[in-house]
């Protein structure tokens, strides 16, 4: 039996929860519809979830259509858990993107359409809602075309349109109009398709015409788009033969190489790790000795792209337990082969995003969506809980690394990152509900980043004032490219003195890096080690070593930052803001009222375009002042302006530069820095 890993995708409310629940009741995989509202459904199992309705986490279901096993991961749709999407495309092998009838084509539809175009995964869309008031397919057919990808077709017409009644009515070969839209479209993809086109458009048999539609949907160059209601279950039969027909199998060999990358993890009822895994290639079985890799970024507030300087850790351990997603559940199993998606027990020290087996060089490993942009302290309201918070927002970050738990060693603070203020709710109420945290948050801020403004030296030789350690070391910063990430040079001969002093000096010069001249991370730099020096081991005539006159790694890791500070100093830092990409659709009347709005808030609007009775605006804004455009725009447009907004660059700062606390011993303080780390100046 051949598998299928298909991801449903939307914005928050288009309906894609209840496309689940139907395409598993159809499949007959489960005997009642459960309901978002009442908090019944199969994907929505977190208590919160239930609770606010919204997906929060990535979840799998199973079911068969045909001699196909279709791994469906439902994913969330609202903007601020983006993340959990990311790390699902990755693992697909096709995608149904959920649109509704009544609002069209929305912000963060564009979003993942962007990404599934640039992903090339194979994608079927599927309007929903046709029997909400409201509802209409020509305007949303044509948002489709206009906004997402010129390459649709639609796969019918509906009748009955905002009523209990409606109904998709499918196209066949007797509908000329459908036969030669669809020729047409496949034609712009296949030359010898167009050639037979341009020769006699009417002679090409309408099976050769479905083939081709599905080679080409397999290949993400066309999107078939299908309507229908996830409520009453009209179209969902016809979307599921789409789906069995159009979309391409997981492929790899069950026999090669090990492969797979983890995109979810979990914790059992005993608080164990359970990591799902998508295998790409071989087959892991239980009491396997399982190597995983993780690629650890020098720069994690590099561009979007995901574009920077990477260090790969291997580690390895051995799989005490399996389950397999068949039939609409997980069952034990004692294997997991290529395609498939499975659960590992076992894994101690595995993470989300680590690679199994063989590394993957494909764009799967890359990041797909912007980096967070927002950052808040944690404050437990009971100081009795500071512990139990750092563990249980530990835990959080197992399952969402990209909240970037920063660690306060002086003030006993923690920070997270955040994509927005409904993200910020979701974790308080998560600490509360299920580790019995009650906290509040400080004002969120933006995250900046900083980069070298020129280059500067430093040196600190052992053995001369005001050098305290059993070490020398020089460093000189220079700027990189953006995107560059961090990278760490040597001028000095590799053998010059041991490689564990070397690597103490490379390994603290990228954890200081991460708070510069102002707080924030330094990004897009070269670090080059320009002089080097050590005490060799030495030992009183009993041979006991004697660490005052012998260096040690702390020598290195203590003077280290004393150092490339200095030396980050000399070369000067500037501080750079997000600034996100905003696509502002509002009516033509409200033009006067928002113009002045996006002025106040730093907005630079760089095109716009009069569209009958509304307007387009595409411009720069600074992240910090998006939610505050979001809050404002209702009453700006009479609730019918919709903006879209995300991470596009980041821009120097002109104004007050911001700083941010720093949660170290500082080393821009020598006299502090040497009263913490040796007790003396």
């Amino acid at each position: 039996m051949s598998t299928l890993n298909l991801g449903i995708l939307a914005h928050v409310d288009a309906g894609k929860t209840s496309l689940t629940e139907r395409l598993l009741f159809t499949a007959g995989v489960i005997d009642e519809i459960g309901s978002v509202d009442d908090g019944s459904t199969q994907t929505d199992s977190l208590t919160l979830e239930r609770q606010r309705g919204i997906t929060i986490k990535s979840a799998v279901v199973s079911f068969v259509v045909g001699d196909t096993t279709v791994n469906l991961i439902d994913t969330p749709g609202h903007p601020d858990f983006i993340a959990e999407v990311e790390r699902v495309l990755g693992v697909l092998d096709g995608a149904v993107l959920v649109i509704s009838a009544v609002e069209g084509v929305q912000a963060q539809t564009r979003v993942l359409m962007r990404t599934l175009r640039r992903l090339r995964i194979p994608t079927l869309i599927f309007v929903n809602k046709i029997d909400r008031t409201g509802a209409h397919d020509e305007r949303v057919l044509r948002g489709i075309s206009e906004k997402l990808s010129p390459s649709v077709i639609a796969m019918g017409a509906a009748t009955g349109l905002g009523t209990r009644d409606a109904l998709p009515v499918p196209y066949g070969a007797g509908d000329a109009a459908f036969t030669s839209a669809l020729a047409e479209l496949l034609a712009d993809h296949d030359d010898a398709l167009l050639a037979a086109y341009v020769d006699d458009a009417t002679a090409l048999p309408y099976h050769r015409l479905r083939e081709e539609l599905a080679t080409q949907t397999g290949r993400a160059l066309v999107h078939p788009v299908y309507l229908g209601s996830a409520i009453t279950g009209a179209g969902v039969d016809a979307l599921i033969d789409g789906i069995s027909e159009l979309l391409p199998r997981a492929g790899g060999d069950p026999e090669g190489p090990v492969s797979g990358t983890v995109f979810k993890m979990e914790r059992g009822p005993a608080g164990e790790k359970i990591a799902y895994v998508r295998m790409f290639s071989g087959t892991v079985r239980t009491r396997d000795l399982l190597r995983f890799h993780r690629t650890t970024e020098n720069d994690t507030a590099g561009n979007a792209a995901g574009d920077t300087a990477n260090e790969v850790r291997e580690e390895e351990d051995k799989v005490t337990a399996i389950s397999v997603f068949d039939r609409g559940s997980a069952v034990r199993r004692a294997s997991v082969p290529a395609g498939r998606i499975g659960k590992l027990w076992g894994l101690s020290d595995i993470r989300i995003g680590d690679g199994i087996g063989i590394p993957r060089t494909t764009p799967a490993e890359r990041r797909f969506f912007s980096p967070p942009t927002l950052e808040t302290v944690v404050v437990p309201r009971r100081a009795a809980d500071k512990g139990t918070l750092h563990a249980a927002l530990t835990q959080l970050a197992e399952q969402d690394p990209l909240i970037n738990l920063r660690q306060d060693r002086i003030r006993r603070e923690i920070s997270v990152s955040l994509y927005g203020e409904v993200q910020k709710e979701v974790i308080q109420a998560t600490l509360l509900d299920e580790f019995g945290v009650d906290v509040t948050f400080r004002e969120t801020t933006t995250i900046c980043v900083e980069r070298p403004a020129g280059s500067g030296a430093a040196v600190e030789i052992m053995g001369k004032e005001p050098n305290p350690f059993l070490a020398t070391v020089g460093l000189r910063v220079d700027p990189a490219p953006v995107g560059a990430g961090v990278e760490f040079r040597l001028e000095v001969e590799l053998g010059s003195m041991p490689y564990a002093f070397m690597k103490a000096v490379e390994d603290t010069v990228k954890e200081s890096l991460r708070q510069g001249i102002h707080g924030w991370q330094v990004i897009d730099c070269v670090v080059t080690m320009t002089h080097s020096g050590y005490a060799p081991r030495q030992s009183h005539s009993h041979g006991v070593f004697d660490k005052s006159m012998s260096s040690t790694g702390s020598d290195f890791r203590h003077l280290t930052p004393l150092v490339l500070m200095s030396a980050l100093e000399r070369a000067g830092t500037t501080v750079y803001e997000p600034m996100h990409r905003f696509r502002l659709d509002l009516p033509a009347d409200a033009l006067g009222a928002v113009l002045p709005v996006l002025g106040r808030l730093r907005a630079v609007p760089r095109t716009s375009a009069a569209n009958g009775s509304s307007y387009l605006l595409e411009g720069e804004i600074p992240a910090a002042r998006v939610h505050e455009l979001e809050q404002r725009l209702p009453t700006l447009t009479s609730g019918e302006g919709v903006l879209e907004a995300s991470f596009d660059h980041y821009e120097a700062v002109r104004d007050t530069i911001p700083a941010r606390p720093r949660t170290d011993h500082n080393p821009l303080n020598r006299k502090e820095y040497l009263l913490h780390v040796v007790r003396r100046v």
